[in-house]
């Protein structure tokens, strides 16, 4: 694109943003340029449930759904790590407290738990390079549940992560809330233009699917013009 035609988009924005306000042109630009939806919201709160309703709710619609989500394990009533899960129903450990038989050998640990990287990777990054050998011929939509601090342990998982986001393939995912040390994609996530975030609280999470397939159908249809 060259220098002239890059002033002549500034000086109709400009034009726009005078004539009808600034909070027209950024409904007009942000709505043209949906491209992903991702939920936000504290541990627990109900964003995974939320994520495998609106899969539910694509399928049966027709649409493509592929990707992974995370699982608690529980033992005993306590939760004692996670697993990642495919939508196909394959199931790999993510985590486990540390000090049990499953995360002995791991030196990468959030909190009290011990995650198996070489576990997750297993898992995980077949999906994507799925995903790009198939190209958007049947994946519609790719889910990424979560991008967080266990997951980001893989460079290979946030170089394919990255790709994605790049890629004609609509997202949906989750991402944790702020909380201290920011992580890189996450923020990298949360402000892209082309990305819907929804903030899911105990409040609002029986309301929010309705809303959140509005958005994804929108992805979908940009994709398709």
């Amino acid at each position: 694109m060259t220098s002239s035609v890059i002033k002549q988009r500034r000086r109709l924005c400009a034009c726009v943003a005078y004539v009808y306000g600034s909070d027209f042109l950024e409904r007009v630009v942000g709505s043209s340029m949906l491209k992903h939806v991702f939920l936000t919201g504290p541990p627990g709160v109900g964003k995974t449930t939320l994520v495998q309703k609106a899969c539910e709710a694509l399928s049966s619609s027709g649409v493509g759904v592929e990707g992974f989500y995370t699982e608690e394990v529980r033992e005993g009533g306590r939760r004692v790590g996670f697993d990642v899960v495919t939508l196909a129903g394959e199931r790999g450990l993510l985590s486990r407290i540390r000090g049990g038989a499953a995360g002995s050998h791991s030196t990468h640990t959030v909190g009290p738990y011990a995650v198996d990287l070489p576990s997750f990777e297993r898992v995980a990054l077949p999906l994507f390079r799925n995903l790009r050998s198939a190209g958007s011929s049947s994946t519609k939509v790719f889910v990424i549940d979560e991008i967080g601090k266990m997951e980001l342990f893989s460079q290979s998982f946030v170089r394919a992560v990255s790709q994605t986001l790049d890629s004609p393939c609509v997202i949906l995912g989750t991402i944790p809330v702020p909380k201290g040390r920011p992580l890189g994609l996450v923020e990298e996530v949360r402000s892209r233009r082309d990305v819907k975030v929804f903030h899911v609280s105990k409040e609002n999470r029986d309301a929010l699917l309705p809303d959140i397939l509005a958005a994804l159908q929108e992805c979908l249809q940009h994709g398709a013009a």
